[in-house]
């Protein structure tokens, strides 16, 4: 036989599965319809989780090469500001930025605001509004829209923050931060060193870490090592370790996401089992026919499998096409309280995930791969009907 007249066999056998599909379509339809909801639940999660890391991965880009703080008993304390000092006599090195940061409770609504505080040095993210609070300024601030909504500003520009002996500072909102930082900046309120200080009645001289940057990449945990060892008891974390750090979050969120779901998968499973051996008397009947008209068991077996690639194909394109445009255009509201968190103030944030075949693949390897593995068995059931046995 050649090749042509291979090919056109299976596409009599798939003519024939097609036929087979459309008059048993209520008892498929319900499958296609539980395979489709199975493939977009777990699509979006997939989606979100590349959505957030390739955001994340952007937004450090810009962050420091190296981050240094003190250590004491196994928590951050505050570090001199002279050990930049002897941070930038190691070669390598092309500056060193200090920072304070910290958090503010907010009683009146529950929300705990991120701190920061250090002098603008045009190596900071692009506002959406305004600007950077100017070096020697006083109570200039930049915010989030979660933080304006938070604090209930409206229109106003000023606001108050409690210090810690309970003392009021007096605020202006003089830039905003954009939703492309929501996941980093949803919480936070910039400002100057000297305000950071005084918020937080800080002593001279006193920091919370340091922020280093390398002239030249390849160097960035050669000259880590040295940090640690001239500044004993210090703490030092690389951008890729914080990378790092969000992948490991993002995917553990999407991965209890699907652990979760795994159950209805393994339901779905074990229905398709069950609607692919429970055999009907017409379609026993059927397989006896096609017996005494001469089909072998391979050719059955055939039929049943084109059945089984068409149902679980359509609903894997349906499910994966739902999942886009539950994320991309309804920013997948269904997992967002899982992906960005339980927190007051929760980031807004627009998913835009991008292509890759690699995680198209691992959801086919988790939907469709099982789906036909279930119906294997039943379909060599109903090769190996006796014709004698069901006319």
């Amino acid at each position: 036989m050649t090749l042509r007249q291979r090919l056109q066999r299976q596409l009599n056998l798939l003519d024939y599965a097609l036929a087979t599909l459309w008059r048993r379509k209520l008892k498929n339809f319900g499958i296609v319809v539980v395979f489709t909801v199975v493939v977009f639940l777990f699509g979006s999660l997939q989606l979100m989780n590349r959505g957030l890391t390739e955001a994340a991965e952007a937004i450090l880009k810009g962050a420091p090469d190296i981050t240094v703080q003190q250590m004491s008993a196994g928590r951050q304390v505050s570090l001199h500001q002279t050990a930049g000092e002897e941070i930038e006599k190691i070669l390598g090195v092309a500056k060193v930025v200090p920072r304070i940061w910290g958090y503010h409770f907010d009683e009146a609504n529950g929300a705990n605001y991120t701190i920061v505080g250090m002098n603008h040095d045009g190596q900071l993210s692009p506002l959406a509004e305004g600007r950077y609070p100017e070096t020697g300024s006083s109570g200039e601030v930049v915010i989030s829209r979660e933080v304006q909504k938070s604090l209930d500003l409206g229109s106003r520009l000023s606001f108050s923050l409690f210090r810690p002996d309970l003392s009021m500072k007096s605020c202006t909102t003089v830039g905003m931060f954009g939703t492309h930082t929501g996941p980093v900046t949803a919480d936070t309120i910039f400002m100057t060193m000297a305000d950071a200080r005084d918020l937080f009645q800080l002593g001279p001289h006193l920091i919370t870490d340091l922020l280093v940057y390398v002239a030249n990449p390849r160097e960035i945990d050669n000259i880590a090592g040295k940090i640690a060892s001239k500044i004993p008891g210090s703490r030092v974390i690389t951008r890729s370790q914080i990378m790092k750090t969000y992948n490991v979050v993002y995917s553990w969120r999407s991965g209890f996401g699907g652990i979760c779901l795994l159950a209805s998968l393994v339901a779905f499973v074990i229905l398709a089992y069950d609607r692919a051996s429970g055999l009907s008397r017409e379609d026993l009947r059927e397989m006896g026919i096609l017996k005494i008209l001469g089909w072998q068991v391979g050719e059955v077996m055939a039929v049943r499998f084109w059945e089984s690639v068409v149902v679980s194909f359509t609903a894997f394109l349906l499910g994966y096409g739902f999942a886009w445009v539950h994320v991309v255009w309804w920013q997948g509201m269904l997992f967002q309280p899982l992906m960005l968190g339980w927190s007051v103030l929760r980031p807004e944030f627009r998913f835009v995930p991008s292509f890759v075949p690699a995680d198209l693949l691992l959801l086919f390897s988790v939907s469709v791969l099982p789906y036909l593995a279930a119906t294997v068995v039943p379909a060599w059931k109903s090769g190996m009907v006796r014709p004698d046995t069901v006319i």
